[in-house]
């Protein structure tokens, strides 16, 4: 009887082993895809609770009222830290700009302003919704005066980022800031900035983006308003996460000089998981 049915039961058990096994596999599998997928869906959330660091370029092709090009690359540092028992994010952007000089249409290029801002990070009940407002500094640290404003500003940034969803991702950026001291023969600072951000997943970590600034200066009603769409990578290594992109973006209204009439941007990022 046993030999009878020996090679039976020994089937029986070699297939149940395959099975489990290859359960096993599946469940290590699925859980790698959604690790996977959860950093795509934060690596391009500017609440993230890890430290980030940020190279982005912005290659303006025209400026307004201008038949020049410009540039502008940007140094971004990221931080989390806490005050008492409240969590915040801290970030701080410097600038290398190139500029056109007018009349004769050469450019300077050095340091821009240095701007800081802190992002008091609320509690939404929801670990995938990210919601924080804090005060923010601008500092005339301009190597050339064409390429800065001469003046200290001050106001506030609000951030929403909502990453509730695996495959699209969206938020905003919005921001104020007025001048209080710095050089008088300046103009004064009172400029409002909004960047709305929308990202699709299309799947291990290549993704659809666009993220443009839509800026207007209550000054002298002067304004911008950028569309764009990209493409950008996220990869993982190890505690790294890296986010490659490219975004070209075009003028649908503007007014005033000084402007992109259209632009690319590139960006490099990454964040470091503790």
């Amino acid at each position: 009887m046993t030999k009878k049915f020996g090679p039976f039961i020994m089937s029986l058990l070699i297939s149940i082993w395959l099975c489990n096994a290859a359960v096993a596999n599946s469940s290590e599998e699925k859980k790698a895809t959604q690790h996977a997928d959860n950093s795509a869906a934060q690596a391009n959330n500017p609440l993230a609770n890890m430290i980030a660091f940020n190279l982005q370029n912005y290659y303006i092709g025209e400026v307004t009222e201008s038949d020049d090009d410009a540039n502008q690359f940007w140094a971004r540092y990221a931080q989390p830290f806490s005050l008492g028992k409240t969590n915040w994010l801290m970030r701080a952007s410097l600038p290398l700009n190139t500029y056109p000089t007018p009349p004769d249409g050469s450019h300077e290029t050095g340091l821009g302003d240095l701007n800081v801002f802190a992002s008091y990070l609320f509690k939404t009940g929801n670990p995938a919704v990210s919601f924080g407002i804090g005060p923010q500094i601008t500092m005339p640290t301009a190597t050339k005066d064409e390429l800065g404003s001469e003046k200290w500003s001050a106001g506030f940034a609000n951030v929403l980022f909502n990453a509730a969803s695996p495959k699209f991702q969206y938020g905003y950026l919005l921001t104020w800031q007025g001048s209080f001291a710095g050089a008088d023969d300046r103009n004064s600072v009172n400029t409002g900035a909004f960047q709305p951000f929308a990202f699709y997943q299309l799947g291990k970590g290549l993704y659809l983006r666009s993220a443009p600034i839509w800026v207007y200066n209550f000054q002298n009603d002067d304004y911008s308003i950028p569309l764009g769409l990209g493409i950008g990578q996220v990869i993982k290594r190890n505690k790294t996460v890296f986010n490659v992109f490219v975004e070209p973006q075009v003028s649908v209204a503007d007014r005033g000089a000084g402007y992109p009439e259209w632009q690319i941007f590139v960006g490099f990022n990454m964040q470091f998981i503790e």
